[in-house]
């Protein structure tokens, strides 16, 4: 090994990145594709920007285009397709600036070229799977994932987003489900008791609740639920816990740390020290608000670091896990004679699982625009990825079916949106559908309501935030029911409301329901009066009296 090639060999293994940038681009004038990829690689270690981004994928492509068929190469395009992941995820869900599009179509057809020559590649795979998330093309993520499935090849990571990303499409029955869930189990792992801290068994003098999270953030869909649940319990009865698993605290997360009694930030613990620390906390109750969604710490839960265990509210199926005790529901989704497809056992609370905060702006009532539009307006801000083919077919339906009418689309996160414009220009309604830009301000997000006549709910995915926000800003939602916990969130609702009307038995009659909405021009413009002045007193935005259902809910499970 030349003196060169110690000295890149030196400078990693001290982590001095910016010092190997300066170093490669000095003293290597043709690099060669090996040379490529490390000074690829260091650059995305020693700081992340757009421009060492963009620098970097063109490298890591070039190294790949150089040695197609070696395993440079091979290692050069994983390299490439990754970090084209990761720069999409840098530039964040809210800037629209830069068009990803052309980018996930060279990496997608790069990506073919490269499996007909190397056929099955674990690592390739998960990485295009990435790109087609991003992209929104679900059916071809899912199609790889079923891949790594079938070759033994997932771990709790992939298994978690595979399992979570099928919620998307009615593919897998509740019993698959139940079925596929158990591999969270399976993959997380059990630690030897002799380096975990005793599990307190005792009665506190208070009762001790902890609530597990990643996303409590701004504008993350939870904290408008967990926030009724922190400002109305009894400060004298119960003692609350905050476990913060997100790396960043924000303005949210520091209103959160007020409301609660404590908080530990444990995103920077291994699983065992995180488990001692709760453990060491004495809690009685741990509930999980993720399950297996965003950064989870589901082997916590495996190793059982609360006498009870409770999964609520951020993720609508069964975790899968032995050592889950509960998980909370209410009667309109989850039916007694499905409960053995759930691995845990279910708690009822009496209305609805789940109580928004509402919002801290003033409420003004505004007349359906349809009065000033002379035509009806559709709307839906639900992330893009619940908009699968057979719900953009369906609304294609409507839209040809009621003449004049729009649709209005917002992603609640970013998402490449190219699929869906696809869709509805073959089915010609492109011109009758607009993209709406993300908003600066939330207070102009949730304006963006008052353009809408009737909010369409997505299936099998229901909204629950945006349909909270639509019925408080006072707009009905149709939506149409469903088969599981997951698909039944907005029959849940609308039934909170009284407004079974709103509830299509299945696709036909959700089309017919949208249009004879629209027929009713004095039905509609009423609906909308009575649903703005009624739905704050509903279970959907009684805080006090859900407060006092959940905790007594939770109380009456307690195991000690």
């Amino acid at each position: 090994m030349n003196e060169q090639f110690l000295n890149i060999k030196k400078l990693f293994k001290e982590k001095k990145f910016t010092e190997l940038v300066f170093y490669i681009e000095t003293e290597f004038i043709n690099k060669s594709s090996q040379i490529k990829n490390i000074l690829a690689v260091a650059r995305l270690l020693s700081q992340k920007n757009f421009d060492t981004y963009s620098q970097a994928i063109q490298e890591f492509k070039d190294v790949y285009l150089q040695e197609k068929h070696t395993q440079l190469g091979l290692e050069g395009l994983i390299n490439y397709i990754n970090a084209l992941s990761d720069f999409y995820d840098f530039v964040g869900p809210f800037d629209q600036s830069k068009d990803f599009s052309n980018d996930f179509k060279e990496a997608i057809q790069i990506f073919k070229e490269a499996e007909t020559f190397f056929g099955y590649n674990k690592d390739l795979i998960s990485a295009i799977i990435r790109v087609f998330n991003r992209a929104g093309n679900l059916d071809l993520a899912l199609n790889y994932y079923d891949l790594l499935y079938k070759n033994s090849d997932l771990n709790l990571k992939k298994a978690s987003a595979w399992i979570f990303n099928n919620l998307y499409k009615k593919t897998w029955s509740q019993k698959d489900f139940f079925n596929f869930s158990k591999l969270l189990d399976d993959y997380s792992k059990k630690y030897p008791e002799n380096l975990l801290t005793k599990l307190n068994n005792k009665k506190n003098k208070k009762i001790k609740i902890g609530f597990l999270s990643s996303d409590i953030t701004k504008g993350h869909s939870i904290t408008y639920f967990l926030k009724t649940v922190l400002k109305n319990y009894d400060k004298i009865k119960y003692e609350i816990i905050l476990y913060i698993n997100n790396i960043v605290e924000d303005e949210t997360t520091k209103e959160f740390i007020q409301l609660a009694d404590g908080y530990r930030n444990i995103s920077s613990l291994d699983d065992i020290s995180a488990i001692n620390l709760i453990r060491e906390d004495k809690v009685d109750v741990m509930i999980d608000l993720m399950g297996a969604t965003s950064s989870n710490r589901i082997p916590l839960f495996k190793n059982r670091i609360a006498p009870t265990q409770v999964a609520w509210l951020g993720y609508c199926n069964t975790t899968g896990l032995k050592e889950m005790d509960y998980l909370i529901v209410d009667h309109n989704l989850v039916y007694q004679d499905e409960e053995k497809f759930y691995h845990e056992r279910i708690i009822y609370l009496k209305d609805i699982w789940n109580c928004h905060s509402g919002f801290d702006f003033e409420r003004l009532f505004n007349p359906s625009p349809l009065l000033e539009n002379m035509n009806i307006t559709f709307g839906s801000f639900n992330n893009f990825s619940k908009i699968n083919d057979n719900v953009a077919e369906v609304w294609s339906n409507i839209l040809k079916k009621i003449k004049g009418s729009k649709l209005l689309l917002k992603t609640s996160t970013q998402k490449n949106s190219t699929r869906i414009k696809e869709i509805f220009k073959n089915n010609l309604v492109d011109e009758s559908v607009v993209f709406l830009q993300t908003q600066k301000s939330f207070k102009d997000h949730l304006n963006l309501y008052n353009q809408i006549d009737i909010a369409l709910d997505t299936f099998p995915y229901n909204g629950v935030t945006t349909s909270f926000e639509a019925i408080w800003c006072g707009v009905p939602v149709l939506t149409m029911k469903g088969y599981n916990f997951n698909s039944r969130c907005g029959e849940s609702i609308n039934k909170n409301l009284d407004l079974h009307e709103l509830i299509a038995v299945d696709e036909d009659d959700y089309v017919d329901k949208a249009l004879q909405l629209s027929l009713d021009k004095k039905k509609l413009i009423n609906l909308r009066k009575k649903i703005f002045e009624d739905s704050t007193n509903s279970p959907l935005f009684d805080q006090k009296k859900f407060s006092e259902s959940f905790f007594s809910s939770i109380e009456n499970h307690i195991k000690f």
